[in-house]
């Protein structure tokens, strides 16, 4: 690996180049409240702890969590606190509390519309007015006779992986049952033969 990548990498993590252009262009600003709603690892959290964001983070995974505590403990020292284990489905947070939430490779993991929903307005709750929903999640679109369906909005994708998978009337309704507006049009990644993955950038009123 070469130095520049490796000084990239040390700045900037495992970012998702589509969180990463939120960054850009100045959507999500040093100082903000930010919550990872399944932060995993942290991959996406490397360069906003070093800059100083406001990060907090719930995932289901303990070994997970205790893995990001550690990545934060030199920035915070209530990282214990900031991340917890948890749903997101159930978070313990207070509403209108942070002016992020990220939501990055989570939501195509629910077991049906239901859990997708609760998720959905679980972010929401604890979003604050004028607050940013970044999401990131699978979809059928660009796939659409390649995907095997199983119910409940279930399918198993050309790779083999099977996810709850979303389409743009599914995201077109639940933006207008939430009240909220498009930052930017929906825009999907197609990965020829394996996936797709949908970019989902949504204000809060």
């Amino acid at each position: 690996m070469t130095e520049p990548a490796e000084t990239l990498r040390r700045t900037f993590g495992e970012i998702d180049i589509y969180l990463f252009d939120q960054l850009h262009r100045g959507r999500i600003a040093e100082g903000m409240r930010v919550l990872d709603a399944g932060c995993g690892e942290g991959r996406n959290l490397v360069y906003l702890l070093g800059r100083g964001f406001d990060v907090w983070g719930v995932d289901a995974d303990p070994a997970a969590v205790e893995t990001v505590r550690r990545l934060a403990s030199s920035m915070h020292a209530d990282a214990e606190t900031r991340f917890r284990v948890g749903s997101v489905e159930a978070m313990p947070f207070a509403d209108a509390s942070f002016e992020v939430v990220i939501s990055s490779a989570v939501l195509h993991f629910a077991a049906d519309e239901a859990q997708w929903n609760a998720m959905v307005r679980e972010m929401w709750r604890v979003l604050a007015p004028g607050g940013l929903l970044f999401a990131r999640l699978a979809t059928n679109i660009g796939h659409e006779s390649r995907v095997r369906p199983l119910g409940n909005r279930r399918f198993i994708m050309p790779d083999g992986d099977e996810r709850f998978l979303v389409d743009e009337p599914f995201i077109v309704a639940a933006v207008q049952r939430l009240g909220g507006t498009l930052v930017d049009p929906l825009k999907t990644s197609v990965v020829q033969g394996k996936r797709s993955m949908m970019t989902w950038v949504m204000r809060k009123p």
